[in-house]
């Protein structure tokens, strides 16, 4: 151990050994299916460490020892939404939503009276369901498209921040400033420097708490559109291919599942066939062709 290693362990607050490690690691697994590696030994004593300052608790041990003598306690919530990583942005992997949007037209065809059903599987602060609501906005030239939008994510802390659509106004500065006019609300007063999506487009969108790992999913139908980019990356394989196998009994034929640029799902299930720019269909018979995928240059 480097003498520079050794003063950062003698400097920290709470005592951290391995073994608290090697059970945080043990419990997040175990409970929301996240692989954490050894790198993240730092991470893990940061987030975890907020928690006994918040309990006023000084020792990993008892804090850990407290959880698990307790499997319905609040701060299983809290200790979950500790350990989640969450990095979005509107319109991240941008490609993506042309493809969305030509798929929600051409399935708005022969849908009539039902809405198209759309689910962002990993919601986060909401600005990937919010693109995905404003992305179906545009294609049907409507504050009222005929979607219907369910986002999910372990973590509840998130999901109140993307409930109530309220942002720096630094977040959208990527954004066209046409899609700010159109879609997002800018604050004044005290509320100078934000914005807020619009109650329009909010309403697209119904927000629930949702763990990918719970044994049954609180859906009685299948969904049109699948988003789950960017959170495969934090489980394992076995954990990938149960995940993936259980959104296959949620599509239809003609459903599109969404994934992540570094995420590939071929390898975790036999389910999927790969349409390209990591947009994947259910496996059928034949050769997968799309007319969303013709003349576009790949990513």
């Amino acid at each position: 151990m480097s003498a520079l290693k050794k003063q950062e362990l003698e400097a920290r607050e709470f005592t951290f050994t391995k073994d608290d490690f090697v059970r945080i690691k043990g419990l997040i697994y175990k409970h929301a299916g996240i692989s954490l590696s050894d790198a993240k030994t730092d991470m893990v004593y940061s987030r975890i460490g907020r928690r006994l300052r918040a309990l006023d608790m000084h020792n990993f041990k008892h804090y850990l020892d407290a959880l698990e003598s307790n499997q319905h306690s609040d701060e299983w919530q809290a200790f979950t939404n500790a350990l989640t990583t969450n990095l979005t942005s509107f319109f991240r992997e941008e490609h993506h939503f042309p493809i969305l949007a030509e798929h929600l037209a051409k399935l708005a065809a022969h849908k009539l009276s039902k809405p198209i059903r759309i689910w962002c599987s990993a919601a986060s602060t909401g600005e990937e369901p919010y693109s995905i609501a404003i992305t179906a906005c545009e294609a049907f030239n409507s504050l009222k498209p005929p979607v219907e939008i369910i986002a999910t994510d372990i973590d509840t802390n998130v999901l109140a921040t993307a409930a109530a659509g309220i942002y720096p106004v630094d977040r959208v500065k990527k954004t066209s400033e046409s899609r700010v006019h159109h879609y997002f609300e800018r604050g004044t007063g005290k509320q100078e420097g934000m914005v807020r999506v619009k109650r329009a487009v909010r309403e697209l969108i119904s927000f629930r708490q949702l763990n990918l790992l719970d044994q049954q999913w609180p859906f009685n139908d299948g969904f049109d559109v699948i988003f789950c980019r960017n959170v495969m990356i934090y489980f394992d394989k076995p954990t990938q291919g149960k995940i993936i196998d259980k959104f296959a009994t949620l599509m239809h034929p003609d459903s599109l599942l969404f994934a992540g640029h570094s995420e590939n799902f071929l390898y975790v299930s036999d389910h999927l066939q790969l349409l390209g720019k990591t947009v994947y269909k259910l496996k059928t018979n034949g050769v997968a062709r799309s007319s969303l995928f013709t003349n576009r240059k790949s990513s």
